[in-house]
Parts: structure tokens; C-alpha cells; sequence
């Protein structure tokens, strides 16, 4: 009975009912604002599929870019990619786990641990052609051309910050009981961290070393001031190498319609395996 009495009044209160309508209409501004990012994002992709959908074909992964006017793939690009994202994340995920262990769990006191986070947030948020400049001027210039290399270097700067982010953010996420269970039984430190708070991080460890593949995988101004470009296939890192995003970027500006279709494609490419890769992974963590 009371209870009734006490939802009458509430309906009859004019503050409660104009909180009520004041919930709706923010609810509904919300809901307006999922549905209006979501109408975008899958226009892109929609977009992406069916331009892209047209040029794909056999010879766009066996054959390599063509001159203009001729037919030809995106072979030469596509292997580009692959090492200089591979060798990239190779030399940037294991820095950027280490640095992100010594922020979770050996920099409780002192200066250093804040400095590196604020700066590791700057460079997170730097843009990448300064990353593309850096490497140019370090390396490129000492060399006297551009490599592969020097596009797998500056892809592997953009790859840290990533990691380091989202190992600490997971590793200070594990319970501190866990760690003080297994201290009690004896463990040291280093095995504490490596059995069980890796253990209990791993999956997001991983999840942030692939949001850094999948933003090296469309950096294009970075590998124009490094990896530049090479029209024919090459294997060896040390020369000038073909990617996607390069390719993507010169064949969209041009004025020929197969080097268009090629753009498309590449575009189409590298995001089908980006959206690949976090669903596979969404769904290996979530069987695990």
C-alpha cells in the first residue's frame, strides 16, 4: 500500500515528471547520436566494399602495379605492407610491454614513471608524419637512400606508445591480492609479473598490440618521407619498397581510371583486415 501511495505521488509531482521527460529527451539525443555515427561508419565501409568489390580479381594478388594504361595488382604493395607492418610491430610491441611493466609495477614512487606517461601520451597523440620526418632524419638521410627499414622503424615508433598505453592501463587492472597471495608464498617479483599478472592481462596486452596493427596498417605519411615507393616487387628491405597506403594515396590522385580501381581495391583490402583481425581476436579471447 505504501508503495502505491508513494508511486502516486511521484506522478503527480511536477519536478519528478519534468525529470522524467528530461531523461527521455536525453536518451533519445544519445540514441540519435549512435545511430548518426553508426549511418557514417557504415556508409564508409559500404562504400569501400562496393568501389572496391569491382577491382578485385585474381591478378590484383599476383601481378604488380601497373604503369598507366596497362593491367596489373597490387602484389608488390601488399608484400610491402605485410614486412614492413610485420618487422614494425616486431621491434614495437616488446618495448612498448616492457616499458608498460616497468609503469605498472616498478613505478610506484619517484618521478619517472608520470614523466613517461605524459610523455608516452605525446607521442601517442603526435602526428605520424613528424615520426616519418624523424626517421628520415636520423636514418634515411645517413644512409643516403630510402629502405624498407626506415619504413618498418618509423611504423615501429607509432607501434610503442600504443602498447605501453594499454599494458599499463591492464596490468594495474590485476588485483594487487594476487600479487600479494603469490609474494607470500615466496615468488620474486620477476615471476609474480610473468605467471601471473601477464596471465591475468594477456588479452588485453594482445587487444592493444593489435589496435597498433591496425593503425600502422593505414599509415601513409610516415613511409612517404622513408619507405617512399618502388613500382616493381622487391624482397630486400634495404631499397625502396612498395605499401599500400602509398599506393593508395598516388593512384586515387591520378587521373586514370585503372589506377583508381586499384586505390579502391587497396583501400577496400586494408580495411577488410583490420575489421578481420579484431573479430577473429574478439573471438579466440572470447572462447578462451
Amino acid at each position: 500500500m505504501r508503495t502505491t501511495q508513494t508511486h502516486t505521488i511521484q506522478l503527480t509531482n511536477p519536478i519528478y515528471r519534468r525529470r522524467q521527460r528530461l531523461n527521455k529527451m536525453m536518451l533519445l539525443i544519445a540514441a540519435l547520436a549512435v545511430l548518426f555515427g553508426l549511418f557514417w561508419l557504415f556508409w564508409i565501409i559500404l562504400t569501400l566494399l562496393y568501389k572496391g568489390a569491382a577491382a578485385v580479381s585474381w591478378s590484383l594478388f599476383t601481378e604488380t602495379t601497373p604503369p598507366p594504361g596497362a593491367a596489373g595488382g597490387l602484389l608488390n604493395a601488399i608484400l610491402g605492407s605485410l614486412m614492413m607492418s610485420g618487422v614494425g610491430t616486431l621491434l614495437g610491441t616488446p618495448i612498448g610491454i616492457l616499458a608498460g611493466t616497468y609503469l605498472a609495477e616498478y613505478g610506484n614512487r619517484g618521478w619517472l614513471a608520470p614523466t613517461t606517461r605524459f610523455l608516452n601520451d605525446v607521442l601517442l597523440s603526435a602526428p605520424s608524419i613528424v615520426i616519418g620526418l624523424f626517421i628520415y632524419t636520423v636514418y634515411v638521410v645517413q644512409i643516403g637512400h630510402h629502405s624498407g627499414w626506415a619504413g618498418a622503424f618509423a611504423l615501429g615508433i607509432i607501434v610503442i606508445p600504443v602498447v605501453v598505453r594499454s599494458t599499463d592501463n591492464m596490468l594495474l587492472l590485476v588485483p594487487n591480492s594476487l600479487r600479494e597471495a603469490a609474494a607470500a608464498l615466496g615468488c620474486p617479483q620477476w615471476r609474480i609479473i610473468t605467471m601471473i599478472c601477464y596471465r591475468a592481462a594477456r588479452s588485453g596486452i594482445i587487444t592493444g598490440a593489435l589496435l597498433a596493427i591496425a593503425r600502422i596498417a593505414g599509415e601513409t605519411a610516415p613511409l612517404l618521407f622513408t619507405a617512399l615507393n618502388n613500382q616493381f616487387l622487391t624482397l630486400n628491405m634495404n631499397e625502396p619498397m612498395a605499401n599500400l597506403p602509398v599506393v593508395i594515396f598516388q593512384f586515387a590522385a591520378s587521373p586514370f581510371k585503372d589506377w583508381n580501381h586499384l586505390a579502391w581495391a587497396g583501400a577496400a583490402l586494408i580495411t577488410l583486415f583490420v575489421l578481420l583481425l579484431n573479430i577473429l581476436a574478439r573471438v579466440w579471447f572470447r572462447k578462451k
